[in-house]
């Protein structure tokens, strides 16, 4: 790719919650920014914020609806002309509800954008960045996309679509000789808007509904000492709320006699 402009840190679902900041952390390293998330109003103001501190930094916001394939799609070509080096897939959001009685739009649309948008945003920073020096890919899961959460069967079964693709991608990536690195972080419960929304509510308590939490700024530091690691994935313990790095945790086939031969 051409790369005319420098190297930027992008961040998509910057708006709010472990989004904005992760922005602020990476800002406070002296890395040029580019922020995508739905609320144009809510990235200006991250921008300005910014900017009144960092004035040397290059910040460039996008308002746009990843749900919509299309729009991924479109977002990535826009980026043509700037050099990437980081590349953290945040937006996303949950569902609390019974299979039963989940709504079904509500789904199809979080799945579009965790787990659609996702794989077309990873799987185009891969092809045009995986033997750039120093590339990091972080898409950003669940502790529920490593365990299977009551009343949150469909959201669950889509982080574990992120990790499980992640990881798989580190695997590929590391087998491949790449200099990318792929890693996965895996929040529990954060006091941010994913409450409101997965509840379908205007308000949310977390310390009635969890009593313990992580705040997003909290989680941003575990996802710079993700990012500063060797390490492939980066999950907070539900239970403990202890953050540990590890390496891949799903099973992976590499060497078995079983897999499809090369043509």
């Amino acid at each position: 790719m051409v790369q005319e402009k420098g190297k930027y840190t992008v961040i998509t679902g910057a708006s709010s919650g472990i989004g904005r900041e992760t922005t602020k952390a990476f800002a406070r390293r002296g890395k040029n920014l580019v922020i995508v998330a739905r609320r144009m109003d809510n990235l200006k103001m991250l921008k300005k914020e910014i900017l009144d501190e960092y004035q040397d930094l290059d910040i460039v916001i996008r308002s746009t609806d990843l749900s919509v394939p299309e729009n991924a799609y479109q977002f990535y070509e826009e980026l043509k002309d700037y050099g990437i080096e980081t590349w953290v897939n945040n937006a996303g959001f949950g569902n609390y509800s019974s299979v039963a009685d989940q709504d079904l739009k509500k789904i199809e649309t979080m799945l579009h954008l965790n787990i659609e948008a996702l794989t077309i945003l990873s799987s185009l920073f891969v092809r045009n960045y995986k033997d750039a020096e120093g590339t990091q890919l972080i898409n950003v899961s669940s502790c529920g996309g490593y365990t299977i959460v009551p009343t949150a069967v469909a959201y669950c079964a889509a982080k574990f679509y992120v990790s499980t693709f992640t990881e798989g991608l580190a695997w590929e990536l590391k087998e491949a000789g790449a200099k990318m690195k792929a890693k996965v972080l895996a929040p529990a419960a954060t006091k941010t808007e994913f409450g409101m929304v997965a509840n379908n509510v205007s308000e949310y308590d977390y310390d009635k509904s969890f009593g313990t939490y992580h705040t997003s700024k909290e989680m941003a530091g575990f996802l710079l000492k993700l990012y500063d690691s060797e390490k492939v994935v980066g999950l907070v313990d539900r239970e403990s709320f202890s953050f540990r790095l590890s390496d891949p945790l799903f099973p992976y086939a590499g060497n078995s006699a079983h897999n499809q031969q090369r043509m």
